[in-house]
């Protein structure tokens, strides 16, 4: 028979008696109006048709179904809803099998949960990826999947939005089986099961559980959630499945969703969302093509170098890092080791990945040795004499068509390009530490720099899987720049009557994970001193400045490395130091300012200030493209909470 077309995006073929449907809803199959509508009719066929006997379900592409349809909130709902769609696949006389070859997310993992089985394809994924947009499933997913997994596993995976991965859905109990070729399989099930007892996800009761332990891993969820809503429902509503018959958990679940979903929260999420499809997109760049990159240079193997080179080999690349000396050579390797063994003991890399990895690295202290890189990155002290001699070197060792990438937090990345023969091929990457870990990565376009060269730095970062976002060249780049601004005002309020600790406090009120002053003193007070001294000679007398951490630094109080910064640390625990508050009544009594209380609202009010004004200048400067970049960079880079949005967009809102 022909193929069948039930919608514009919902087609389907009989099997012999099976009929195959599948989903065709480009980039990503999402559960938009007409794949609904298509699954239903295609339903309504099958039920209909005495000789079909079974049911399958499957996406073409890459993605088995990659959740609701986002660009259809705000709107009127259109018939038929998700969840009836859903409900409609669970209650079907015949057996309804998914075919799972990609991933299957929010609402296409709700999908999958309703049907009577599921195989995987080795390359599926499964998640419910929900909080990260402020809300919770909201088509059973919390009420079906701790009927399947147990409420322990489903509040872990729904709180965090992560995904399951094809054997893991399998050992939990999210998948039945694993197949080369999981269409044929669930084919296969499909009539095996025909005129058989179906199991029916929505039936199954939830798995006995320990109290106590439910009580931890909702303790665990609400310690991480700083403030964010979402997750906390997601645990209230996935307790509730245990104890609730499922007509009264997807009544409380769909109402719980649809006032997430009307949220301040969510609507600042999904600003975040779309900003990160926005990220790295430069229209310039539309018809450039990247150069090729196989083999990546990485010069330094300290803290930040080892990240850099850890992430290029974790994501394929040949690495030659290159150090002063043999013993220091060594030294990095040994160093590179231990992040991919911590890498295995966190399970997310395997101890053959492992291996592989280092099969890939070339630890060597001959600069020669860089002669074969595609790509040469940069990490070496943030002096820019050592910076500039060193791309001098390279200008005469590397390759003509090779690029180089300086990872400069506040150098001119242009003056380190004009110590090269073709500043053209010199490109910012600037990496946060540690960076393997972070996420971010500024890629700074040079006054000189060339469009391939600055689409291979874009097509580089996203090959890590980390989240690139252009900007111009300017002290401090985007992040830096801003940080700098609000650590400016942070200081301006210790001299008008604040406190660290205060300060801190209300940041960490509103969800940053740490203060701004603990912050410095986890990053050290040496390197913002040395940046202050190195500018004092061009700063306007007439600015105001404020001395105190100067004064703390001239006193030996670097942060935690010495265990006395903004605060003292006895034992390793941050603790309000008497000594720092003498420090800032002095600076105060010094300017005869008379100090004055701060509420925790005043406190981030002018803070937020701060960073949007700075902002403000950073796109009326062309230094970044859109208010989204600079939200994504504060986000990803400075620990300010995405469920506000970031400061742009909280300003839009207040």
């Amino acid at each position: 028979m022909a193929e069948m077309r039930f919608s514009e995006s919902v087609s389907a073929r009989l099997d012999g008696d099976v009929l195959v449907v599948a989903i065709d809803n480009p980039p990503v199959n999402a559960l938009s109006a007409h794949v609904r509508s298509g699954l239903v009719a295609a339903l309504d066929y099958a039920a209909g048709a005495r000789d079909i006997v079974g049911f399958v379900i499957s996406g073409t592409g890459r993605i088995f179904v990659g959740g609701a349809d986002i660009r259809e909130f705000g709107k009127p709902p259109v018939a038929p809803s998700l969840p009836d769609v859903i409900d409609q696949i669970e209650a079907f006389e015949k057996p309804v099998v998914c075919a799972v070859a990609g991933a299957a997310l929010g609402g296409g993992c709700e999908v999958a949960l309703a049907c009577h089985g599921r195989i995987a394809g080795e390359n599926a994924a499964f998640g419910l990826p929900e909080v990260k947009l402020g809300i919770v499933p909201g088509a059973g997913g919390t009420q079906r999947l701790p009927r399947l997994i147990g409420t322990i596993a489903a509040i872990d995976l729904i709180c965090t939005g992560r995904t399951a991965k094809a054997d893991e859905a399998v050992a939990l109990g999210l998948a039945d089986a694993i197949a080369a070729d999981p269409l044929t399989a669930a084919i296969a099930a499909a009539r095996e099961n025909a005129g058989r007892p179906l199991r029916r996800t929505g039936r199954i009761t939830v798995p006995a559980v320990d109290a106590a332990a439910v009580d931890m891993a909702e303790a665990k969820v609400v310690a991480k959630s700083r403030g964010q809503c979402a997750p906390v429902e997601a645990v209230r509503l996935v307790k509730a499945a245990g104890h609730c018959d499922l007509e009264q958990g997807l009544a409380e679940e769909r109402a719980t969703f649809l006032r997430l979903r009307d949220s301040e929260e969510s609507a600042a999420l999904r600003h975040v969302f779309f900003a990160e499809r926005a990220a790295g997109k430069v229209e310039t760049l539309a018809d450039v093509s990247p150069r090729r990159i196989e083999t990546v240079g990485v010069v330094g193997t300290g803290l930040m170098g080892s990240g850099i080179v850890v992430s290029a080999l974790t994501s394929g690349y040949h690495v030659i890092a290159l150090e002063q000396t043999p013993e220091a050579a060594a030294s990095g390797r040994e160093r590179i080791a231990g992040i991919l063994a911590k890498a295995v003991q966190s399970r997310r890399l395997t101890a053959e990945g492992r291996e592989a990895c280092l099969a890939r690295l070339e630890a060597t202290a001959e600069a020669k040795d860089l002669a074969m890189a595609d790509l040469v990155v940069e990490a070496v002290f943030d002096d820019l004499s050592v910076k500039t001699d060193l791309f001098r070197r390279l200008d005469s060792i590397v390759a003509p068509d090779a690029i180089l990438a300086t990872n400069t937090s506040y150098l001119d990345p242009d003056t380190i390009a004009a110590a090269t023969a073709d500043p053209s091929r010199v490109v910012g990457l600037h990496f946060f530490s540690p960076a393997n870990v972070m996420r971010l990565v500024e890629v700074v376009d040079c006054a000189k720099t060339a469009p391939d060269v600055l689409a291979s730095a874009l097509n580089f970062v996203k090959r890590l899987g980390k989240l690139a976002i252009v900007c111009g060249v300017t002290e401090g780049f985007i992040g830096n720049r801003i940080f700098s601004a609000y650590r400016r005002e942070a200081e301006f309020m210790l001299e008008d009557g604040a406190l660290p600790h205060q300060i801190d406090s209300a940041l960490e009120a509103y969800g940053f994970p740490m203060g701004i002053f603990a912050v410095n003193d986890m990053a050290g007070l040496e390197i913002a001193w040395a940046r202050r001294k190195r500018l004092a000679a061009t700063r306007d007398p007439a600015e105001r400045y404020v001395e105190i951490a100067d004064r703390l630094c001239e006193a030996g109080r670097l942060g935690r490395k010495n265990g006395l910064g903004w605060y003292a640390y006895p034992n390793g625990e941050r603790t309000i130091d008497p000594a720092v508050t003498a420090v800032i009544e002095a600076a105060r009594a010094e300017k005869n300012i008379v100090p004055r209380a701060f509420t925790a609202m005043e406190i981030m009010n002018r803070l937020l200030t701060a960073m949007v004004d700075e902002g403000k200048a950073l796109l009326s400067e062309g230094i970044a493209a859109r208010p989204g970049d600079i939200d994504l960079v504060m986000i990803n880079g400075y620990g300010f909470p995405a469920h506000k949005g970031g400061p742009m967009f909280a300003a839009q809102k207040s």
